[in-house]
């Protein structure tokens, strides 16, 4: 498939044909071109919007990652998705799970589509290829609405972004994209429709255990994913610290377990995890 097709415009039409009904999307759009997909549907979200509503954009010009960290997007380079959830009835602190489980639904709908190995480094970062380059990033935001919060998950997948137009991300991690591990035959309607559908279906499953991790076989999935497990890492905190040993597990609240060289575990809850090399 040439660059000119994978860059032809997402259809609304074709996807909310396929996606949205009474079981999966509520409401689905595709808007030409906007600061941020998560910015515009926190404020859907404050104004009323329906649970699993999803919005898309061909253009991102003011998109946002962890850490504050902003970052632009090549028109009709990559999928740029964010949908909103109304989990009622998921106890708060299982509400750190939504990004995880979006990650690892990413990592296996492209592994399946596509045939590209795929993995989820700790948090919200997806590796692909055989040298593991980060080819997407996952940002939930929580809004505080009534009568519950709602959650408004963001995604940012590089599909036929070309090598001129990637560049190296924090922590030194390359990045990379689908066309240029090789992709040549599945459209961006093709990955979102795949991706979106295989997200309902295990957030549903997620949520009809309350959000518990163990019951709906999340933990076990992610782990069986996560590319971070099994590294000797460095952890740089949020207040300035840093954490380095080796990523030994991801608990039931979502935290990456870090054995210190004392032997201390330690679970980490956010950070920006550096991957120093693996154990063995």
């Amino acid at each position: 498939m040439t660059t000119d097709v994978v860059r032809a415009p997402l259809r609304a039409e074709v996807l909310r044909e396929q996606l949205v009904d009474q079981n999966r999307w509520a409401a689905l759009d595709v808007v030409d071109r906007t600061g941020s997909t998560n910015s515009d549907l926190a404020e859907a979200a404050r104004a009323g919007a329906a649970d699993r509503t999803v919005l898309i954009a061909e253009e991102q010009t003011a998109g946002r990652g962890r850490q504050q960290r902003s970052w632009t997007s090549p028109r009709g380079a990559g999928l740029y998705v964010s949908v909103l959830w109304r989990p009622r009835g998921v106890p708060a602190p299982r509400l750190a799970w939504l990004p995880l489980l979006t990650g690892l639904v990413l990592a296996e709908v492209i592994d399946e589509l596509t045939g590209i190995e795929a993995a989820v480094k700790w948090p919200n970062d997806l590796l692909v290829g055989p040298a593991r380059a980060k080819c997407a990033g996952v940002l939930a935001e929580v809004v505080s609405v009534q009568p519950e919060p709602a959650v408004v998950v963001g995604v940012g997948l590089n599909v036929s972004h070309r090598r001129d137009e990637l560049a190296t991300g924090p922590g030194g991690l390359t990045a990379t994209s689908l066309a240029v591990e090789g992709m040549t035959s599945v459209s961006r309607e093709q990955v979102a429709v795949a991706f979106l559908r295989h997200l309902a279906t295990a957030e549903a499953q997620w949520r009809q255990a309350a959000g518990d991790p163990v019951a709906s076989g999340l933990q076990t999935a992610f782990r069986q994913v996560c590319a971070t497990v099994g590294q000797q890492v460095r952890v740089e905190l949020p207040n300035g610290g840093a954490l380095h040993g080796t990523a030994v597990d991801v608990d039931a609240d979502g935290r990456l377990v870090i054995r210190e060289a004392s032997g201390a575990l330690v679970p980490v809850s956010a950070g920006d995890v550096v991957h120093v090399r693996p154990v063995g």
